[in-house]
């Protein structure tokens, strides 16, 4: 018995994941700058504005501390957010609600407020970009606390990792290297 395999790239692993989750769970959403008609940063968006409209995929100002602030604040309501950088470089702007407020909630509160918030973007060097755009995070993530860091290997790695984190209670910070 043959089976067949079709190659997916992480881009699309990362797009069906979305896209299947959203489909999923009502309280799940896109957040980001130009993720909705744009397509995001490296089009891992394309196509999902188009499937599930403004209240799911939420083109933002380009004003990380205001949009990461959102999606923490939507995660202590009971949603899920997915909060898209276009490089994680820019996290660091936003890292007070990142670190403080989804990251140790959960333990600052005993157990009773969690945060179910993703964190999600491009990573580490990339040809072109300059050295403002090509710092690798994961290991300084892995240092805070109540972040979970998922850096997956291959495309499989980020589908899986992805759903995982939307579907989990805690924070955590999918960081992929740039395309």
């Amino acid at each position: 018995m043959f089976m067949s395999f079709s190659a997916i790239t992480v881009r699309d692993a990362i797009n069906e994941a979305l896209s299947e989750e959203i489909k999923r769970d009502d309280r799940v959403f896109l957040i980001g700058e130009e993720v909705a008609r744009a397509g995001g940063a490296y089009l891992v968006t394309k196509g999902l504005w188009k499937k599930y409209g403004d209240d799911r995929v939420i083109d933002s100002p380009i004003s990380e501390m205001g949009f990461t602030g959102l999606a923490v604040g939507a995660a202590f309501t009971g949603l899920r957010p997915i909060c898209e950088f276009m490089m994680f470089d820019f996290a660091m702007q936003s890292i007070d609600h990142i670190l403080n407020s989804a990251g140790k909630s959960y333990y600052m509160s005993a157990g009773k407020i969690s945060c179910p918030v993703v964190f999600r973007g491009p990573n580490g060097v990339e040809p072109g970009v300059a050295a403002q755009h090509t710092q690798d995070f994961a290991s300084w993530y892995a240092h805070c606390p109540g972040i979970k860091v998922l850096a997956p290997y291959s495309a499989e790695d980020a589908k899986g990792l992805l759903k995982a984190a939307i579907r989990d209670d805690n924070p955590g910070v999918l960081m992929v290297f740039n395309f």
